[in-house]
């Protein structure tokens, strides 16, 4: 056989891997092919293509091996089990920036699964390898590298630890520093899933100076970065009071607000989650907020809004107001109220009206004038069906509870709390004799519109045990009327009487 001859066949086999690594790269593309190529082998197939003496074949079997293990986690097992992690993170010291980025993905695409998978790539040494990768002069590797970190570092604190104990988050601030935008958004959320799991970690991604570089991107044009932005300092200001106070002094307050109004729905619903996370903390961090205009403009973005995306700026309401009377009625004052009884009329979800029943005991338990905000809105009936609906989740029922007794506790809003005279079960109905009991003995007028609107005749019928504290405020009620009053209503009355016509002889 000639030279030429044997260079031909060579030829034909380099062909011939090429076009298996390029369909099996296409194949994998699609979810409805991986069952087909597991079963076929693959895997064992594209393992000796990285190490292949042509550039092209390695990385488009890493690319490969990515595509399919990002499709389920079984795949991804499989590339563990294969052995191809160490092979991966070997060639990314070595490699081109192709094949880095190629190693990158599929490095992601095993961790992404579970802590376990992710663990395995963390004990195959490819930290160290994205480490590396991260100084990397092509934005693109660098990218890679910062996406594969990420989704690591997400599953729980543990591995987030190992991520910081390598050296990385300098690193990541440094890609924020980044001109190239799809760099700055993969690093941003990198550090968002970093500090999302404890006050430690948060800590140590504030102290190399994150804080000020990502308050300096907060109105950067490009939404996904934005989301990225207010995610990661909404994981940074939740943990604790500290954080929260570098990130206000950021000074990225009022201008965040603006971006309520934004027309991308995830960047509007991360800075109202930021805005939430800072207020729950103090009633100064949430004085800040106020003094800013964020209590309406979260208004205005509950109005603007639909679904789970209304959830945070409900919880910051709450949060506001739970931290003193003054700050409650600063919810009240800015109409938060009526917003927040049309998003328990419209919302369909549990957990959503379980949030919405929370803020309203929040605002309302403070004093009766807060109490009456909320009773004005007709907000007892909604609360009270959906604590008696048998449909409503354990969680809402008892918020919904809870709310209501918190509020009627405080309520002097007496043609609010009639009504309930008609529906509310015992343990509710205990509260609203109550405040009848306290408010009765001062009001001539109220007592005597108790008596035309059908209440005291209601109060008759209620059957309490002796010595009960509803038997207490029923006596305390009677006690503010004539005797010959409480006797014409109570039940039977009508009875006596017919039977004292009948006995009577006239003269």
């Amino acid at each position: 056989m000639s030279q030429r001859q044997i260079l031909q066949v060579f030829e034909q086999y380099q062909k011939a891997r090429t076009q298996f690594v390029q369909t099996v790269a296409d194949l994998a593309s699609r979810p409805q092919n991986t069952e087909t190529l597991q079963n076929a082998g693959v895997m064992s197939l594209l393992r000796p293509l990285l190490l292949d003496a042509v550039p092209t074949i390695q990385q488009t079997a890493a690319l490969a091996l990515g595509r399919l293990a990002n499709y389920n986690d079984d795949l991804a097992e499989a590339v563990v089990k294969g052995d191809i992690l160490p092979q991966l993170v070997f060639s990314l010291a070595e490699q081109n920036r192709f094949y880095k980025k190629a190693a990158a993905f599929v490095l992601r695409a095993v961790a992404k699964h579970s802590p376990e998978l992710a663990q395995a790539v963390v004990d195959c040494g490819a930290l160290d390898a994205l480490v590396i990768s991260l100084e990397e002069f092509d934005p693109g590797v660098k990218e890679a590298a910062a996406w594969a970190i990420g989704y690591i570092a997400r599953h729980n604190a543990q591995l987030s630890q190992a991520v910081v104990d390598a050296g990385v988050v300098p690193l990541l601030v440094l890609c924020m520093q980044e001109p190239e935008i799809a760099l700055r958004r993969v690093a941003a959320s990198a550090l968002s899933d970093i500090a999302k799991h404890s006050p430690e970690l948060a800590q140590t991604v504030v102290d190399t100076g994150a804080i000020a570089h990502l308050a300096q991107m907060i109105l950067n044009p490009d939404a996904k970065l934005k989301r990225q932005i207010f995610s990661a300092l909404s994981q940074i200001a939740k943990h604790s009071v500290d954080v929260a106070e570098m990130v206000v002094e950021a000074e990225i307050f009022p201008a965040a607000l603006v971006c309520l109004k934004d027309p991308d729905e995830y960047v509007r619903k991360n800075v109202a989650t930021l805005i939430r996370e800072i207020t729950k903390h103090t009633p100064e961090l949430s004085q800040i907020i106020v003094n800013v205009g964020g209590i309406a403009a979260v208004i205005d973005y509950l109005g603007d809004s639909r679904g789970n995306v209304r959830l945070p700026g409900i919880m910051m309401l709450g949060y506001v107001a739970t931290h003193s009377e003054n700050l409650a009625m600063a919810v009240i004052v800015s109409k938060g109220v009526p917003q927040l009884a049309i998003c328990l009329e419209e919302e369909q979800e549990d957990h959503i009206k379980a949030a919405t029943a929370w803020a309203f005991g929040q605002i309302g338990r403070h004093t009766p004038e807060h109490a009456k905000a909320i009773a004005v809105a007709n907000v007892f009936p909604k609360l009270l069906s959906l604590y008696l609906d048998s449909e409503s989740s354990e969680d809402l029922q008892v918020k919904a509870k809870k709310a209501l007794k918190s509020i009627l506790q405080k309520c002097t809003y007496l043609p609010a709390l009639e009504p309930l005279l008609y529906e509310a079960p015992s343990n509710i109905l205990k509260h609203v004799i109550c405040q009848f009991s306290k408010v009765l003995p001062h009001d001539s007028k109220a007592r005597r519109l108790f008596v035309t609107s059908g209440g005291l005749k209601k109060v008759q019928e209620i059957k309490a045990e002796p010595g009960s504290a509803i038997q207490e405020y029923i006596n305390a009620i009677n006690s503010c009327y004539p005797e010959e009053i409480v006797r014409y209503y109570s039940p039977g009355y009508s009875e006596i009487l017919l039977e004292r016509i009948d006995n009577y002889q006239p003269v």
